[in-house]
């Protein structure tokens, strides 16, 4: 039954039947072109305020889980698919996907061409979009898309409001993360690695970090764009040389923004589990998952003391930058990769290795 219309802020219509929650919502269009892993894209923080439209034509297939979640409160603005399955078949399976949406007041829409859909964000950028009833008055519909602001508080609505432990037995190390938006496997990446993670809130001071006694400090992925928290940009600007610093993603942008570099938006971003990227040091390529609007300007980093590590062989945009002296790196890409290939997960050992030559050297 089409009973629901995909609306573009330039008036475009895509008819199909509505899954998820049955509302009207606006969202920034984007597409993920990962074959699997839509658990963890829908659960994933990054995805805030965003409509997501999933190349692949099968979506639903092998069910929810619980233990795949990125976050237990998704705020994944809406899921645009091709074919929904709701009989899963899985032998982890615990719901349907549309049960989930339900659940947490995320709207879908399927029956859609996907394939002309992510070729008309490709040629016009991400833009705004609505999912509503059919029967909504689409002109008026296309007037408030045009006049609709995007929310600039993604970050502050998605963080942790209280620090929260997790105790790795054993522990060599007591990381500090501050929480973007972030997804709960880069905890299970450090937990597996002997750190002890104390995850604060956005909004943490630098004082208040440093007196958690940290041997290293994680600046998270989350969504929006890097510069309308600035308190972070700061924050992690006063943190500087105080303790190795990695950062993933936003993460990433923002250790960039505290050195003086900027960022901008890219026409369409980075979404998807098969992006290459080379690791300039090691000469190597490196298969990798992504999931960003933004982009650290290569240009902007000439008068700051940092350097590019990592470039994409896309479309050459900067996917890695360090600090040699303050022992601080990024990556634009996701190491803990879910879901992905494993190709980066010794970025997390490098982190391991710089902690550990600090208290070598304590």
């Amino acid at each position: 039954m089409m009973n629901k219309v995909l609306i573009l802020e330039d008036g475009s219509i895509y008819r199909g039947s509505g899954f998820g929650s049955d509302e009207n919502r606006r969202f920034e269009l984007v597409f993920n072109t990962s074959p699997v892993g839509y658990q963890e894209i829908l659960s994933d923080p990054s995805y805030t305020d965003q409509g997501v439209v999933f190349a692949y034509p099968l979506i639903g297939n092998y069910g929810m889980n619980e233990d795949d979640y990125e976050t237990r409160h998704p705020t994944i603005g809406a899921m645009i698919v091709r074919e929904y399955n709701d009989e899963p078949s899985h032998n982890r399976s615990v719901n349907t996907l549309d049960e989930i949406m339900k659940r947490y007041g995320i709207v879908g829409i399927s029956g859609v061409d996907t394939r002309m859909l992510v070729r008309h964000i490709r040629d016009v950028g991400s833009c705004r979009a609505m999912i509503a009833d059919a029967d909504v008055n689409a002109a008026k519909a296309v007037q408030e898309l045009k006049a609709a602001i995007l929310p600039t508080d993604a970050v502050a609505r998605v963080s942790r409001k209280a620090v929260e432990a997790y105790p790795c037995e054993n522990a060599r190390f007591h990381v500090v993360a501050i929480d973007c938006g972030m997804k709960e496997n880069i905890v299970r990446s450090l937990l597996r690695r002997g750190c002890d993670v104390t995850v604060v809130p956005w909004n943490t001071s630098a004082e208040e970090i440093l007196a958690q006694k940290p041997d290293g400090i994680f600046l998270s992925n989350g969504p929006g764009d890097p510069t309308d928290v600035k308190e972070v940009i700061e924050t992690v600007r006063a943190l500087h040389g105080k303790a190795p610093i990695f950062g993933i993603c936003l993460g990433h942008q923002l250790l960039a923004l505290s050195y003086g570099a900027s960022t901008y938006k890219l026409k369409f971003g980075h979404r998807g589990g098969n992006h290459p990227i080379k690791n300039l040091g090691a000469d190597k390529v490196e298969i990798t998952s992504q999931n960003h609007s933004y982009a650290v300007n290569a240009d902007s980093l000439r008068d700051t003391p940092l350097t590019v590590t990592h470039i994409n062989l896309l479309d050459h945009t900067v996917e890695g930058i360090e600090c040699v002296k303050d022992r601080a790196f990024g990556v634009q890409y996701h190491p803990e990769a879910a879901p992905g290939p494993q190709d980066s997960g010794y970025l997390f050992d490098r982190f391991i290795a710089l902690m550990k030559e600090g208290n070598d050297h304590a």
